[in-house]
C-alpha cells in the first residue's frame, strides 16, 4: 500500500480495498451467530449504502493525516489505519442518510431507489441504520483498542452523532407540515441548523480523526474545529446555491429545496431584501409544489440579485477562513485547512 500515496485514482483504490477488509470482518463478528441469510442481507445493505457516494470525507481522513505527517509517505499500516477512519465517517454518514431517506420520505438518494424503497427492504431499514451505526464501535475496537487515543475516538464519534441528530431535530422541527411559517427563517437558525446537522461531521469529523492518530490532543485545537465549522457553513451556502442556479447536468441532481419549504441560505437571504410587495410573493409562493409557483420564487431571486450576493459572501468568507487559517501556528495544520478550503472554493458541483 505505501507505493500507492501518489495518486488520487490510486488511493481510491487502496480505500476502497480496506472496506472489503472491514466488511468481511464485521460479516464474520464474532458476537453474534451468522447465517447465510443475515450474512447476504447485512451485506447487501453494506454493499447499497455505504461505498456509494464521492466518500470524500472518508478519504479526507487519509490527506489530512498524510498532510499532519509533512506530506511523507505512509507505512502501509497508518494508511490502513487512516482509511479505517476514513470508513468509520462513512459508515456514520450512511447510518445518518438510511435514516434521514424515512424521515423525507424521499425517492431517490446517489441516483439510486432509497435504501427503504428497495422491495422487501421496507421499515427494515430501521435496523439496517441501527446496526450501521453500530458497526462504528465494532471497527474501533477491533483495530484502535490498543491505541493510546482509542477512547478519545469514540469520545469523538458519540459527541459528532449527537451534534449531527441535534441539528436534524431542529430542522425537522422548524419544518413540520402545516406549520410552513417563513418568518421563523432567519440566518442564525440557518447557521445553527447547518452547523449541527452538516459541518461536525462532514468537516470537523474527518479532521479530528486524523489529528488523533497523530497523536494531537483536541482541546488544543479549538481554533482548527471553528475554522471547519465555518468551512461547512460556507460549504453548506454553496449547496443552497446550487440548488437553485447550479446546473442539474453538473450538481447530479434537481434542486427542490423551495418546493420543500427548505430553511435555505436563499430564502433567508430574500427574507433580508425584500421589500413588502416581493415579501408577499414569497410568503404566498415558497414551499409549493406547483412549477409556476417555483418559477415565481426563482424570478423574484434574480430581481433582488441574489446571484451577485451569493458572489460576495462566497469571496468575503474565503478572505476570512483564509486569515483563520494563516493565523494558526502549525504549518501542517494550516496545509491540511488549506487543502479542504481549495476543495470547495468556487465549486460547481
Amino acid at each position: 500500500m505505501a507505493n500507492l500515496n501518489g495518486e488520487s485514482a490510486d488511493l481510491r483504490a487502496t480505500f476502497l480495498g480496506v472496506y472489503s477488509v472491514l466488511k468481511s470482518e464485521l460479516l464474520n463478528d464474532p458476537a453474534f451467530e451468522w447465517t447465510d441469510g443475515s450474512r447476504q442481507w447485512v451485506e447487501r445493505m453494506l454493499d447499497y449504502n455505504v461505498p456509494g457516494g464521492k466518500l470524500n470525507r472518508g478519504l479526507s481522513v487519509i490527506d489530512s493525516y498524510k498532510l499532519l505527517k509533512g506530506g511523507k509517505d505512509l507505512t502501509d499500516d497508518e494508511v490502513f489505519l487512516a482509511s479505517a477512519l476514513g470508513w468509520c465517517v462513512e459508515w456514520l454518514q450512511a447510518y445518518f442518510l438510511v435514516l434521514d431517506d424515512i424521515m423525507d420520505n424521499s425517492h431517490t438518494r446517489r441516483g439510486q431507489p432509497c435504501w427503504f424503497r428497495v422491495p422487501k427492504v421496507g421499515m427494515i431499514a430501521i435496523n439496517d441504520g441501527i446496526i450501521l451505526r453500530n458497526h462504528i464501535p465494532r471497527i474501533l475496537k477491533k483495530h484502535f483498542r490498543t491505541k493510546p487515543y482509542y477512547v478519545d475516538l469514540l469520545d469523538l464519534f458519540n459527541e459528532v452523532e449527537f451534534q449531527t441528530a441535534s441539528g436534524q431535530m431542529i430542522d425537522l422541527i422548524t419544518t413540520i407540515e402545516g406549520e410552513k411559517d417563513l418568518s421563523k427563517y432567519s440566518l442564525p437558525l440557518h447557521r445553527r441548523i447547518v452547523q449541527y446537522k452538516t459541518a461536525y461531521y462532514s468537516f470537523y469529523l474527518p479532521v479530528a480523526c486524523a489529528l488523533l492518530m497523530a497523536g494531537e490532543d483536541l482541546e488544543k485545537h479549538p481554533t482548527v474545529k471553528d475554522v471547519l465549522i465555518n468551512m461547512g457553513i460556507y460549504f453548506q451556502v454553496q449547496d443552497d446555491y446550487l440548488d437553485c442556479f447550479g446546473e442539474p447536468e453538473k450538481i447530479g441532481k434537481i434542486g427542490t429545496d423551495i418546493e420543500d419549504f427548505k430553511c435555505s441560505w436563499l430564502v433567508v437571504k430574500a427574507l433580508e431584501l425584500c421589500n413588502e410587495e416581493q415579501k408577499k410573493t414569497l410568503f404566498e409562493h415558497y414551499g409549493k409544489e406547483d412549477p409556476a409557483d417555483v418559477a415565481k420564487i426563482k424570478v423574484l431571486y434574480n430581481e433582488i440579485n441574489l446571484q451577485g450576493v451569493f458572489a460576495e459572501f462566497e469571496s468575503k468568507s474565503y478572505e476570512k477562513l483564509n486569515s483563520s487559517i494563516e493565523a494558526h501556528p502549525s504549518k501542517s495544520v494550516q496545509a491540511v485547512l488549506k487543502s479542504f478550503l481549495g476543495k470547495i472554493y468556487k465549486r460547481q458541483k
